[in-house]
């Protein structure tokens, strides 16, 4: 049993790999034409300040000028989401009158792939 579960495992890890190699755009096996078609394919990017559990009961209640509370602390990074998947976090800043975020730590792409 346990040398089955080694060899899922081993097998997982070298679907990741491989995965990971194409997403990446390894150019030595002729993937930057597939990688090129990838590239115009439109995702969804979000950031989130926090996140916080509401009964209904609550969530009727809201009114305008209602504050509602987060989990994160202000000095926490918030989240880069693509598709709904960590990619990066960041802080956030004031550029001109919008808001945008300067990213201090990047996900890597093997873990982004893992987290598929």
């Amino acid at each position: 049993m346990e040398m089955n579960d080694q060899t899922t495992l081993d097998n997982t890890d070298a679907a990741t790999q491989s995965a990971a190699t194409q997403v990446t755009g390894n150019a030595a096996d002729g993937n930057s034409a597939n990688m090129g078609m990838l590239m115009d394919i439109p995702v969804t990017l979000s950031m989130e300040l926090g996140r916080t559990r509401v009964s209904i009961r609550d969530l009727m209640n809201f009114k305008s000028g209602s504050v509602v509370e987060l989990q994160k602390m202000t000095d926490e990074p918030m989240d880069v989401l693509v598709n709904g998947t960590l990619v990066a976090r960041g802080e956030a800043v004031v550029i001109d009158d919008r808001f945008g975020i300067r990213l201090t730590d990047v996900v890597s792409p093997m873990e982004r792939v893992k987290n598929l």
